[in-house]
C-alpha cells in the first residue's frame, strides 16, 4: 500500500522545519564564532613611538626597549613590536639589536624578534666590533641569552662565522653555532716588519 500525498505532509513539514533549524543555528553560530574570534584577536593597549626602560636590582638600567608601535593582546598577553631596537650595557660594552618585527611574552621575560634581525656590539680596547645577522632571534633579556634555530652570520674585525643557528650566554659573552659551523679567520702578520 501506498502512502497517499496526505499522508507525506506531516513528514515534509518536519523535515523542513528540521532543515531550517540546523540553517538557523549555523547562521547564528557563525556569527557568534565571528565575534568571539575578533574579541580573542581585539587589542587592548596601542602606543606608537615607545621607549621602555629596565632596571636591575642595583637601580641601574640594564636595558631599554624601542619600538615603533607596540600592540598587546590581552587574551594572549603577547605584546607585538613594531621595528623593534633593543639596548644593552654588558659589562662596559654597548649590544644592540633590530629587527622588523618582535613578540613579548611572559611579561618580558622572552623577547622573539624576527625579520632581518641585526645586532651590534661595541668595540673593547682588545676586541673589535661584533656584527651578527639571522632571520630571527629568540632574547631572555634578564637571563642575557639568545639563540636562534636560523642560520646566522657573525663578524668580528676581518673573522666571520656561519652557522645553522647560534647560543649565546651573557649576551654574546660565549657564541655557539650550531650545525654546519663555519669560521674564516685570516692569517696574521706577525712577522711583518
Amino acid at each position: 500500500m501506498k502512502p497517499s500525498v496526505q499522508q507525506l505532509y506531516p513528514l515534509v513539514g518536519l523535515i523542513i522545519v528540521a532543515g531550517a533549524s540546523l540553517w538557523l543555528e549555523r547562521v547564528t553560530t557563525d556569527s557568534d564564532a565571528r565575534l568571539s574570534a575578533e574579541a580573542r584577536t581585539a587589542p587592548d593597549f596601542v602606543a606608537e613611538q615607545t621607549r621602555l626602560i629596565a632596571f636591575d636590582h642595583t637601580g641601574r638600567q640594564h636595558y631599554e626597549l624601542l619600538a615603533d608601535k607596540i600592540t598587546h593582546y590581552p587574551q594572549t598577553d603577547v605584546t607585538a613590536l613594531d621595528l623593534p631596537r633593543l639596548r644593552y650595557e654588558v659589562n662596559g660594552r654597548e649590544l644592540y639589536l633590530n629587527a622588523a618585527q618582535g613578540e613579548v611574552l611572559r611579561r618580558g621575560d622572552e623577547v622573539h624578534l624576527k625579520g632581518d634581525v641585526r645586532a651590534r656590539r661595541s668595540a673593547a680596547p682588545d676586541r673589535p666590533e661584533m656584527t651578527m645577522s639571522s632571520a630571527s632571534l629568540t632574547v631572555w633579556p634578564d637571563d642575557e641569552r639568545a639563540e636562534t634555530n636560523d642560520p646566522v652570520v657573525i663578524t668580528q674585525g676581518a673573522s666571520t662565522a656561519h652557522g645553522n643557528g647560534m647560543k649565546s650566554d651573557n649576551i654574546f659573552g660565549t657564541l655557539e653555532l650550531i650545525g654546519n659551523a663555519r669560521v674564516n679567520i685570516p692569517r696574521s702578520n706577525r712577522n711583518s716588519p
